[in-house]
C-alpha cells in the first residue's frame, strides 16, 4: 500500500444521545465504533468517488476514556494507505466534556481497511 494522507482531517462531529447509553451510564461501545466506520469512509470519496467500499476489518480497539451522553464525540482520520482494492484509513476519536470545552480527551483510535466492491460484491481496482 502507498501513503496518500498523512494530514489528520476533520471527518465527524456529533453530540452523543440518551438513547446511545448503555446500562453503566456510557455511550455504547458500538455506537462509537458505528462512527468510527463511518468517519473512516468520507476521505475515500476523495480517492475514488464512484467506487463503493466494504469494511472488511478494524483493528483491535481500546477505548481508553468513557464518552457520556453529552459529550461531542469528534473523529479524525488521517494516514491513508491505498492498495489496488483496498484502503487503510486512520481514525481518531475524541471527546469534549460540557465542563472542559476545548480539551479534547482521546477515546480510541482505529485502523480501518476498507475494500472497493464491483456490482458483483467482488473485489475491484480502488483506482482506475
Amino acid at each position: 500500500m502507498t501513503d496518500s494522507k498523512t494530514t489528520r482531517e476533520l471527518a465527524m462531529q456529533t453530540v452523543l444521545q440518551p438513547k446511545d447509553t448503555n446500562a453503566a451510564g456510557t455511550i455504547f461501545g458500538g455506537v462509537i465504533l458505528s462512527l468510527i466506520d463511518q468517519a473512516g469512509e468520507i476521505p475515500l470519496r476523495n480517492i475514488n468517488a464512484q467506487r463503493s467500499y466494504v469494511t472488511v476489518a478494524m483493528d483491535s480497539i481500546k477505548f481508553i476514556s468513557p464518552v457520556y451522553v453529552g459529550d461531542i464525540l469528534t473523529l479524525y482520520t488521517s494516514d491513508l494507505k491505498v492498495g489496488n482494492t483496498s484502503v487503510q484509513v486512520t481514525v481518531d476519536a475524541v471527546v469534549q466534556r460540557r465542563d472542559r470545552h476545548g480539551v479534547e480527551i482521546p477515546v480510541t483510535t482505529s485502523v480501518v481497511t476498507y475494500v472497493a466492491i464491483g456490482g458483483d460484491g467482488k473485489p475491484i481496482p480502488v483506482i482506475d
